[in-house]
């Protein structure tokens, strides 16, 4: 249980949020001071290693980015006493509020959020604002793991084994597996089973203490339909299972509560908060980084590192800092008058989960709605969280299902899945920010979900989870405060886009199984009016224009900096995540990824970073 302070902070924030009146577009300049406050005024400094105000001119080694896996390196470098190693990270802490799971969609709206969107396209995100999707990242101490929905999913067997086919030696499963087991403090006595589960790691992963009604009949309809029930991280993944989560009492449990808290007290661990690296240093050769550059409080420093420079900043962040540097496609640098380094294809292999949003099932009224204005009417809700951390606080965003399949071999268990249903207890109309979440069109929203109203909803993401579509980022600016561009370039082969198609209609046969019949589910059938011109409302021609309008990112960006053997034209870092051609630099974060996971990618990021600290253990002669 966390500190008594604490908890009157979340009630602080609560009481103030129920004091508002009701909250649309006209409110959210109310809305967003208490944003501000979640973001402010509920600092967490009890266990965050202190920043520090005083840097030193060298390290033996510098983390750039405090994110999933900045974290994880951090606290296995500094298991090495001798080793000084400095953890730089652009945003602050985290706070009391951001560990309430179901608050999650409200973080992005806090500094704690780098805020990036896409550059607009009819072709997705097509009824978004300005035709843009926002792309939400952590600006914080943890990371996105502060920001996400905290669901863990590993990723398939065959997913590393074709890492390693593709010419990356000891990414296969059976290498990998170790490393997600080092991860895990698995506390789901169900599926205990010490060959595929770890039971002493440093994070906690649970299932959330409470289920709603909704979320059972809909486990069960999916069963109905023909899905097995299982462990989605063990021998036979795909199925339908509650989410396992990356959770610790109720509480969210982020990489910075599991990997830094516990260690904040070693005294060869440096943090420096607030800090933007802008540059990496070379030597007169330009072969080797001896450094970084970076601002903090408006002051420049350049620090050194005598071992290596170690760039977990993401797969948006880490392309952006090397291109800057120099480090990245001749052509693009030059354009952008960036004398060129090294000529690699950073920011290329640009890759994403998707899925059509917006799908929506309204259903007979239930007892306790996952509803925000409800919870905010019934104080008795916060404070059973803050006595037990139980109850519907503790879902995360809502979300409490999923079903893991290969569409063209459903119901196989041991199948290679591309596709997921993500079930989330709660529809567009639950919580007035939910528009701005996802950046919708002001007209295109009220049009398409105005008619809700206060009835009873639950949500299905269609998600496909090995896109053959991909992006690409690219500087903006030589200004490395400037968002780069970012063209996720979503759709760019139409069997991605079919195969949404086919995952929309089989969440709608789940719908119609005899659970979820008896709890009066219906498919919610307002039309988006442009899709209409597609084809009739149900037609695959109109689900099609839906997953293009209502184009929902699930924040798995990644493979920007690919991971590939040395003559692999592609390729920015080999198998030991050591930049090609630069000596003293890795990248160790999602952007490594040669192919996206068919799995949400927080677990595999923490994976890459436990094997990535080994490595660097093992070329500095320490393990």
């Amino acid at each position: 249980m966390r500190s008594h302070s604490r908890a009157l902070n979340v009630v602080a924030l609560w009481v103030l949020i129920a004091l508002l009146p009701p909250i649309g577009t006209q409110y959210f300049d109310p809305v967003s001071s208490i944003l501000n406050f979640v973001n402010e005024g509920t600092q967490n400094l009890d266990n965050e290693p202190p920043d520090q105000a005083t840097l030193l001119s060298e390290y033996d080694f510098i983390v750039v980015g405090a994110g999933t896996a900045g974290c994880v390196i951090a606290n296995r470098l500094t298991e090495i006493p001798k080793w000084k190693v400095l953890l730089v990270e652009a945003g602050v802490n985290e706070n009391f509020v951001m560990d309430i799971p179901l608050v999650a969609n409200y973080l992005q709206f806090t500094a704690a959020n780098w805020k990036y969107k896409t550059k607009p396209s009819s072709r997705y995100c097509a009824g978004f604002e300005n035709q843009q999707c926002n792309w939400p990242r952590g600006k914080v101490v943890g990371g996105s793991s502060v920001l996400n929905y905290m669901i863990y999913t590993r990723g398939m067997k065959s997913d590393y084994d074709s890492w390693e086919m593709m010419g990356n030696k000891g990414w296969g499963w059976d290498e990998v597996l170790p490393y997600f087991k080092k991860i895990e403090r698995f506390g789901i006595p169900k599926f205990d089973n010490a060959s595929y589960h770890g039971y002493n790691g440093y994070l906690s992963v649970e299932h959330a203490p409470y289920r709603t009604a909704k979320s059972k009949a809909w486990v069960k309809a999916a069963q109905q339909l023909g899905f097995k029930y299982g462990d989605h991280n063990g021998p036979n993944p795909s199925g339908v299972s509650y989410l396992q989560l990356s959770m610790q009492n109720g509480t969210r449990h982020s990489s910075s509560r599991a990997y830094l808290h516990p260690i904040h007290k070693r005294n060869n661990l440096y943090l420096s908060k607030g800090s933007m690296v802008t540059k990496l240093l070379f030597d007169d050769t330009k072969t080797k980084v001896i450094g970084v550059e970076l601002e903090k409080h408006n002051i420049k420093y350049k620090i050194l590192a005598s071992k290596e420079v170690i760039v977990t900043a993401g797969a948006i962040n880490s392309p952006q800092l090397l291109m800057l540097s120099g480090i990245g496609p001749k052509d693009h640098l030059e354009s952008m008058k960036i004398p060129v380094i090294k000529d690699l294809p950073v920011g290329y292999n640009l890759m994403d989960h998707i899925a059509a949003g917006g799908l929506q099932f309204t259903v007979n009224q239930q007892s306790t709605p996952v509803n925000t204005m409800y919870i905010l009417n019934h104080l008795e809700i916060v404070f059973k969280w803050m006595r037990t951390h139980k109850g519907p606080l503790s879902l995360p965003g809502g979300c409490e299902a999923l079903v893991f399949m290969d569409l063209k071999d459903k119901f196989n268990t041991s199948s290679w899945p591309d596709f997921e249903l993500l079930f989330i207890g709660v529809g567009l109309n639950s919580d007035p920010m939910a528009s701005r979440n996802f950046g919708f069109d002001d007209q295109i929203y009220a049009d398409t979900y105005g008619p809700l109203q206060n009835t009873e909803t639950f949500m299905i993401f269609p998600m496909l989870m090995r896109p053959k579509s991909k992006g690409r980022i690219l500087l903006q600016s030589r200004n490395p405060k400037v968002h780069p561009t970012i063209i996720p370039n979503y759709f760019e082969y139409k069997e991605d886009l079919l195969k949404i198609v086919e995952g929309i209609k089989v969440a709608i046969d789940i719908a119609r199984q005899p659970a979820l019949r008896k709890i009066g589910t219906k498919l919610y059938d307002v039309p988006i009016e442009e899709c209409l011109k597609q084809g009739p409302f149900g037609s695959d021609e109109y689900f099609a224009c839906h997953a293009q309008m209502f184009t929902f990112t699930i924040y798995h960006q990644s493979g920007t900096c690919k991971m590939g053997d040395k003559n692999d034209p592609s390729a920015v870092v080999n198998e030991r995540l050591k930049v090609h051609g630069i000596e003293k630099l890795r990248v160790i974060d999602a952007s490594i990824m040669p192919e996206i996971v068919s799995s949400h990618t927080n677990a595999p990021v923490l994976m890459i970073a436990e094997k990535g600290a080994d490595m660097i253990k093992q070329d500095w002669g320490m393990l």
